[in-house]
């Protein structure tokens, strides 16, 4: 995955989730259904923000960004853990 598809990865859960909080204010969702999916949502964030900035800082010392493989959802959660 290079930098602008995840780039356009992370805009489309952050349209996700501006949808699901719309869909709440409608009423067409409960709040336990938003909550449960805004979680699914930061978790899938944190995981492709933290694959660009290891992209990023990759490039910055001259190793191949491509080599970078996004780590798994429990493992970027736990990083200051």
């Amino acid at each position: 995955m290079d930098d602008k598809t995840v780039l356009s990865r992370i805009n489309g859960l952050v349209d996700e989730e501006h949808k699901l909080r719309e869909q709440l204010r409608r009423g067409e969702i409960s709040s336990d259904e938003e909550h449960a999916r805004l979680n699914e949502l930061e978790e899938a964030l944190d995981q492709c923000w933290d694959l660009l900035r290891r992209r990023r800082a990759a490039r910055e010392v001259g190793n191949d960004p491509d080599a970078e493989k996004a780590h798994s959802t429990s493992e970027v959660e736990n990083y200051l853990q």
